[in-house]
């Protein structure tokens, strides 16, 4: 029984929340859940049941009485099929395969077999080959600091990512190799989850164009995807605009400061699945409005909305990055300042439902030398760590960043310490 009832408010719950997003037209409108939503929402966001609580609990129940009967009489619908030999029907004679019906684990292709290579019709290679990265390269790669980091999270329990800059290497022509060292690293260590492959994206002094922006992520992706079939591609960047609201004159100048870093590009970048995770930096909510008086609670609030309205976790997984935890030396918060932080920069993002995940910069070193961190240097006893740790139950959306070539103690120690706070870990490498 309490499976039953487990099982009706969960697909309950799940067929209220699909009805939210459909305009309400009249405040009198018995299907508004307005009243649900906080009262500084903007008015272009509404809210509206496609079936209310009640209704979404008859629906659950009459699909799942008498152990699901209804569902099991409902079947799958017929297929449509379609006779090429009946008059009028015209089929096409240039789809892949050869048009005939084969086994369970046939190959459908001639020369498909194991050991085969697959061509098209018209005689070149029509698909990337996995083994063009070789077994040298992935034993040189494996021996990098990033590739002996890579085998030592395995005995954590964090996801591990790859983390590097393409841009230089893509200005300077070297693109194809560049990508493939670190493909190599990537392909080395099984449960890899994928590779950043550039951080700062249009905010720096990389692209002068759009036109360079624009070619960069498209060919990078495209040259990445060739050599890791499957692995996910993320990109880190910042949207100032986003964070004006609905403030003309500040949406105004950000366009004209940052021309680089325009929404809508950004957004068919994940519309086109170039990009699987775009990381959102946090670091200029603090300073970048003051002259419209958006301080940095509402700069965020404005962007997390932004980034909801245009759907952009439908296309790919947005992630919240922070480095303002860490300070010259070691983070210097107190218990309740350190408190304040979390729920500013973590617990925010995520209960505004638009961030799946939050990094953050635990350890990052200036040009200058200077190490900032946000535990104590060689790991000693530090509040703002001490209460991260307490954030057990959302530990797997928690990511950092790690250097090998940088260690604060030793490799082993510092990745067992960081699984303590983070489920997920970009491995850098240069």
């Amino acid at each position: 029984m309490r499976r039953r009832l487990r099982q009706v408010f969960i697909i309950g719950l799940t067929l209220s929340l699909l009805g939210i997003g459909v305009p309400a037209w009249s405040e009198d409108d018995d299907r508004s859940c307005n009243d649900l939503m906080s009262a500084d929402t903007p008015a272009y966001v509404v809210c509206r049941w496609m079936a209310t609580p009640e209704e979404a609990l008859d629906i659950a129940k009459f699909w799942l009485e008498n152990d699901g009967q209804h569902m099991i009489e409902a079947g799958p619908q017929n297929p449509i099929t379609v006779d090429c030999s009946e008059p009028g029907n015209e089929c096409p004679t240039d789809s892949e395969g050869d048009g005939e019906m084969h086994d369970v684990g046939e190959p459908d292709v001639p020369g498909a077999e194991d050991g085969g290579t697959p061509e098209c019709q018209n005689g070149e290679q029509c698909y990337v080959d996995p083994s063009e990265i070789t077994a040298a390269e992935k034993t040189a790669a494996k021996e990098t600091p990033a590739g002996q980091a890579a085998q030592a999270v395995a005995q954590t329990t964090m996801r591990v990512w790859i983390e590097t800059e393409l841009a230089d290497d893509y200005k300077d022509g070297k693109l194809a190799e560049a990508a493939k060292k670190i493909a190599a690293l990537a392909a080395a260590q099984p449960g890899v989850v994928g590779v950043r492959f550039t951080s700062q994206l249009g905010y720096n002094q990389t692209f002068a164009t759009a036109e360079e922006l624009e070619k960069f992520v498209v060919e990078t992706t495209t040259a990445l995807r060739a050599l890791l079939p499957g692995k996910k591609l993320s990109a880190h960047t910042v949207v100032p605009l986003l964070g004006c609201g609905a403030n003309d004159a500040c949406k105004a100048e950000m366009t004209k400061k940052y021309p680089l870093l325009d929404a809508e590009r950004i957004g068919a970048w994940l519309n086109k699945g170039y990009i699987d995770q775009l990381a959102l930096d946090n670091g200029h909510l603090a300073t970048e409005y003051a002259t419209w008086k958006i301080d940095a609670a509402e700069a965020q609030r404005n962007q997390w909305i932004q980034v909801r309205a245009r759907s952009w976790d439908a296309y790919a997984q947005i992630a919240a990055e922070d480095a303002s935890f860490a300070a010259t030396g070691a983070a210097k918060l107190n218990e309740e300042q350190a408190t304040k932080a979390i729920t500013e920069r973590i617990a925010t993002p995520l209960q505004n439902d638009a961030a799946e995940t939050v990094t953050l910069w635990s350890r990052w070193q200036t040009d200058q030398g200077q190490v900032n961190r946000v535990y104590g240097e060689k790991w000693a006893a530090n509040v703002t760590w001490d209460q991260l740790k307490k954030l057990g139950s959302i530990r797997a959306r928690l990511a950092t960043i790690y250097d090998p070539a940088n260690p604060e103690v030793d490799m082993a120690t510092d990745l067992k310490n960081l699984s303590e706070v983070f489920g997920q870990v970009y491995l850098h490498t240069s």
